[in-house]
């Protein structure tokens, strides 16, 4: 893959992740806190996996690669490690909890409405 197709693939994934937010925040709006927090779950990964292709050139195909892909960078990078605890409170609350197991709490709009910082902060993390 050449660097031309690599930036393309990382532009298309920050825009995905910030289609998905918009959606969370629709549905947040709506009333559906559990299609909110899926959808800023998947915000969340989409944008995670835009600073890790952009960082080591291939983009992760699983949850479990993008989770194990940011562990790695957040070794290695300081400014990944930034992204990593929110990232897991994500997976963990929006995802695991709130979507799966239908425990949504006082804390899921706040993490919902939050997802554009995360976006925001792994785009320049995959500029840099």
């Amino acid at each position: 893959m050449t660097t031309i197709n690599i930036q393309d693939q990382i532009e298309e994934l920050f825009a995905d992740a910030r289609q998905l937010h918009n959606q969370a925040v629709y549905q947040l709006e709506r009333g559906d806190v559990r299609d909110a927090a899926e959808k800023a779950w998947g915000a969340t990964r989409r944008a995670t996996d835009a600073v890790i292709l952009a960082r080591t050139g291939e983009e992760p195909s699983t949850t479990a690669a993008t989770t194990n892909n940011l562990d790695s960078l957040a070794r290695r990078t300081p400014d990944a490690r930034r992204l990593q605890g929110r990232y897991y409170s994500r997976i963990h609350n929006l995802h695991g909890l709130c979507f799966y197991a239908g425990f949504c709490n006082d804390q899921t709009e706040r993490r919902i409405r939050e997802t554009a910082a995360y976006i925001d902060d792994a785009e320049a993390l995959a500029d840099g």
